[in-house]
């Protein structure tokens, strides 16, 4: 099969007749980001995004070297709607309020990650710097500094917020897709003796939105929480390093 992708053209006498669209990188890429998002990163290889694009696979190692290079490129897509995500953000002035600016930006970050959800894995295993999620973590340090921070307390506070300033929450630990169901209550009622604080406090919390979910018990509430301490208490730290 050839390296273009047939599609049908309106003719003037409104027939249609099949013409050829290029293959290129951006094309493998969106046809790869599509297929992890609606079918999870599992799914992605160069066979199955051959088929999406209807090519043969080898047609795309001229556009991409193999899996590697085509999880780099579904990553420059996704931090390229960082970057535009935040670019339209109407947030305060960061040197008036730098929590506003901070949490309008990485609450717009995590709605990207909501619609990749499986990027926030693929970002952890990423060995190339990408340029724009360079761009977006400069923004970062430019609210910090226009807030008041020292370069001292911003290093700090981009290792305390971690991946939450981007979008998503790292959890301590998933138990898997079973974590609702019935059998996985079975199992922390067998639990109780041996691990009865986290029992009773999984018992007691119940999370109601499973659908803004990236990672177990992380829903939106959560998020917003961890990133509001983590705020206030940078700027308690940020106060105290001020004149009065």
């Amino acid at each position: 099969m050839t390296d273009t992708v047939e599609s049908d053209a309106v003719l003037t006498d409104g027939a249609t007749s099949p013409t050829r669209t290029p293959l290129s990188r951006e094309r493998v890429m969106r046809a790869a980001v599509d297929v992890a998002d609606a079918e999870g990163i599992a799914a992605v290889s160069m066979r199955r995004i051959g088929q999406e694009l209807g090519v043969e696979a080898m047609s795309l190692y001229n556009h991409v070297a193999g899996k590697e290079a085509m999880l780099d490129a579904m990553v420059e897509q996704v931090a390229a709607e960082l970057v535009a995500a935040v670019s339209a953000l109407d947030s305060p002035d960061p040197a008036i309020d730098w929590r506003g600016a901070l949490r309008a930006r990485a609450l717009a970050a995590r709605e990207v990650m909501l619609r990749h959800r499986w990027a926030p894995g693929v970002l952890e295993t990423r060995t190339t710097m990408n340029l724009d999620v360079v761009r977006y973590f400069d923004g970062v340090v430019a609210i910090l500094r226009a807030g008041g921070f020292s370069n001292d307390l911003t290093h700090h506070s981009l290792h305390a917020l971690g991946s939450r300033v981007i979008g998503f929450s790292q959890e301590l630990f998933n138990p898997g897709d079973a974590a609702a169901d019935t059998a996985s209550e079975d199992l922390l009622v067998a639990m109780a003796a041996q691990v009865p604080h986290l029992v009773e406090m999984l018992g007691e919390v119940a999370h109601d939105d499973p659908g803004s979910t990236l990672g177990w018990c992380d829903d939106q509430s959560e998020f917003e929480f961890g990133l509001d301490v983590l705020l206030d208490g940078l700027e308690r730290r940020r106060a105290s390093t001020v004149g009065p």
